[in-house]
């Protein structure tokens, strides 16, 4: 059952906090110690950074995939670390990125240092809304899996237990086959550990079946979670072959497609994957176009969530902080989330990015 760590800074106190969180996010990954020190260096200097400009925010850390689908990319874990406020922003991000930026009281590392110890980094800041920075430490290159070349898609996502729990009921995961990429979200019912592991099941069941389309795997997941309370789970799709995005979804995961500044709901089937199934999962399909942008989501986000200005920014934004930014753009700093929250996001890659 995969863990994730939240870390509220609000004092001085939880900066260390974010980093032990780190130390134990670098181990369940299997990273070498010296990536483990990267990864706690990253986690001090983003927290320490979020008391000094934002007045506090939030430190998530989790361990995921690649952001850009590949051939066995359960074995390429990164520690992800991404820091989160409601601050007044960063109104120079060139500045706050620039070599030997420092600011006093703090490790002196800087943004920059960041971005040159990690192996994906991201700012995205909106004056008056605040600031998302993502991180993502993986092992040394000579261990990092390989494979053909990636798909013109990366994905990422963010996920936040209720209350500072140690596990969140919500799952998600991206997996590639040689012409597909198959984006899923599984929302275990409830809370704690026996969510966590009704949404495990629908990930490990996603791993086994990749080449299915989305309705069949939906069928496969249901008989992987009978022995669990249930999910509700959406699964799309991408074919490069015909660039066809297909849909299928039970339960209360929710899903929107952008194509262009236009949005429109995929709409899921009501039932619970492991326990009611629906006879009839009809799927949507889409063509795929380069200003397509995907969205999934537990209904830890409010039905009428607005997208804001992330997901609406060109291409060279990390899906994962576009996840970061509609969360912390639906939530506020007394009510973070109101409940376990999970969202994933497809997105195209940079033209300019090789992997």
């Amino acid at each position: 059952m995969p863990r994730v760590w939240e870390v509220p800074v609000h004092d001085t106190t939880r900066v260390r906090d974010a980093r032990l969180a780190a130390r134990d996010a670098g181990r369940h990954a299997g990273l070498d110690e010296d990536r483990v020190s990267a990864a706690e260096l990253v986690a001090t200097e983003l927290a320490t950074n979020l008391l000094k400009h934002a007045g506090g925010g939030r430190v998530l850390l989790d361990v995921v995939g690649p952001a850009v689908p590949a051939y066995d990319d359960e074995r390429a874990l990164q520690v992800q670390i991404v820091a989160v406020d409601h601050g007044p922003g960063i109104p120079d991000t060139g500045a706050a990125l620039r070599d030997g930026f420092t600011t006093a009281d703090s490790l002196g590392a800087g943004l920059g240092t960041c971005r040159r110890t990690a192996d994906d980094f991201c700012l995205h800041s909106v004056p008056g809304r605040g600031t998302v920075v993502l991180a993502r430490i993986a092992a040394h290159p000579d261990r990092r899996a390989t494979g053909p070349a990636p798909h013109p898609v990366r994905a990422g996502g963010i996920n936040i237990p209720l209350a500072g729990g140690e596990f969140s009921g919500d799952a998600w995961a991206c997996v590639r086959t040689a012409d597909r990429v198959t984006l899923m979200l599984a929302d275990g019912l409830g809370h704690g550990p026996a969510a966590a592991d009704a949404s495990t099941a629908a990930t490990r069941a996603l791993r086994q079946a990749p080449q299915l389309p989305p309705a069949d795997l939906l069928r496969r997941l249901h008989d992987a979670l009978r022995h669990t309370r249930g999910a509700a789970v959406a699964v799309a799709q991408l074919d490069f072959t015909t660039g066809r995005l297909s849909f299928a979804g039970v339960g209360n995961a929710g899903a929107r497609l952008r194509r262009g500044d236009d949005w429109q709901g995929l709409v899921s089937r009501p039932g619970i994957v492991g326990a009611h199934l629906p006879a009839h999962l009809p799927h949507h399909q889409e063509q795929w176009t380069p200003d397509c942008l995907l969205v999934l989501h537990s209904d830890g986000l409010p039905s009428r969530w607005s997208p804001g200005p992330a997901a609406h920014a060109a291409s060279s934004l990390d899906p994962a902080v576009i996840a970061a930014s509609i969360v912390r753009d639906t939530s506020s700093p007394a009510r973070p989330v109101r409940d376990d929250t999970a969202v994933a996001v497809l997105s195209p890659c940079p033209t300019d990015r090789s992997r």
